[in-house]
């Protein structure tokens, strides 16, 4: 049983939450529990567990259940869970959809299989057998910075009208396959076209997406709700305001970006951050990541003071 209704697209405001882990390496349920309450909280209208910011890839099949048997728990069917089952090749991402599966989720995500290359044959097959082995619904997941290849807006439309994928998250940045699958997919009662781009929200809007799953709405969600709800009912102006108030905030993303990775670097300040604001208790990644430093974390606080978000108070009692 899905809270997603197959005739409605799902939209909104969906953090991809990040994996808190504690000091022994292992996942913090208590921080996940504080941080899935702050989301929904906020008014977000899903949450994706194990994508990108929640480092999915790099979690074992007994992370996998923590985080799983903890969100669910917590999020108890307020809003939708959406789970990433991505990997390198179709049957290790069976493998995560059975254990997904075990847990009241009401969605799956996920890549193109990935490290191999693929073209739009393996792409469709990788899907199809997906759709074809579980009943709950599928979203395609476009990242190709990550996965090494761009999912055709094509082949895509081709997905959704056969009904193998309930939507899409597009964080591809590529503006003419983003705007030709919402022209494409307007006849599909309950297809979703949503935007993976912290900076454009506002913008994919605009053009006639249905919601945001965006890294930053882990520590500012009440923004990104702002900004959907302002491009909702059509005050542009309000949402533009919003949108590059958010725009400043996550540029802590490139902080750390000239002495380590971009993706340690991102996920590091977001997790830096979450821990300033005291909703979650502590900023490791999953190795080989690396946490940004304390000058760096220096230079995230002041962004953060600038922004107006200092600590929450009431989220230290939890």
């Amino acid at each position: 049983m899905t809270l997603i209704d197959p005739k409605t697209p799902l939209g909104g405001v969906i953090p991809p939450i990040i994996t808190p882990l504690t000091p022994a390496g292992d996942i913090d349920t208590r921080s996940l529990t504080r941080l899935v309450n702050f989301e929904v909280g906020a008014g977000v209208s899903a949450i994706f567990v194990h994508g990108t910011g929640g480092e999915g890839p790099y979690l074992s099949d007994a992370e996998q259940h923590t985080v799983l048997a903890t969100v669910t728990e917590a999020v108890a069917g307020r809003v939708p869970v959406l789970a990433g089952v991505s990997d390198i090749g179709t049957n290790k991402v069976l493998k995560n959809v059975g254990i997904a599966e075990q847990y009241p989720v009401d969605a799956l995500v996920t890549t193109s299989a990935f490290y191999g290359s693929v073209g739009p044959v393996e792409i469709a097959h990788h899907y199809r057998t997906i759709a074809a082995r579980s009943d709950l619904p599928l979203y395609a997941y476009d990242i190709p910075v990550f996965a090494g290849t761009k999912l055709p807006a094509e082949l895509i439309v081709e997905l959704a009208h056969e009904g193998v994928i309930r939507g899409v998250k597009d964080t591809s940045g590529e503006e003419d396959g983003f705007r030709y699958m919402i022209e494409n997919t307007r006849d599909l009662p309950g297809f979703s076209v949503i935007t993976g781009s912290d900076i454009t929200g506002d913008a994919a809007i605009l053009q006639g997406a249905h919601g945001l799953i965006v890294g930053v709405a882990n520590i500012d969600p009440h923004g990104f709700v702002k900004v959907f709800e302002a491009a909702s009912r059509g005050d542009w102006a309000a949402a533009r305001i919003e949108q590059e108030r958010l725009h400043k905030l996550r540029l802590i993303a490139k902080i750390a970006a000239k002495r380590i990775s971009g993706f340690s670097a991102t996920i590091g300040a977001f997790k830096a951050a979450m821990v300033l604001r005291g909703i979650i208790d502590h900023d490791l990644l999953q190795a080989p990541l690396q946490q940004i430093n304390e000058q760096e974390k220096e230079q995230v606080a002041a962004v953060l003071a600038s922004q107006g978000l200092g600590r929450i108070p009431e989220l230290s009692r939890v």
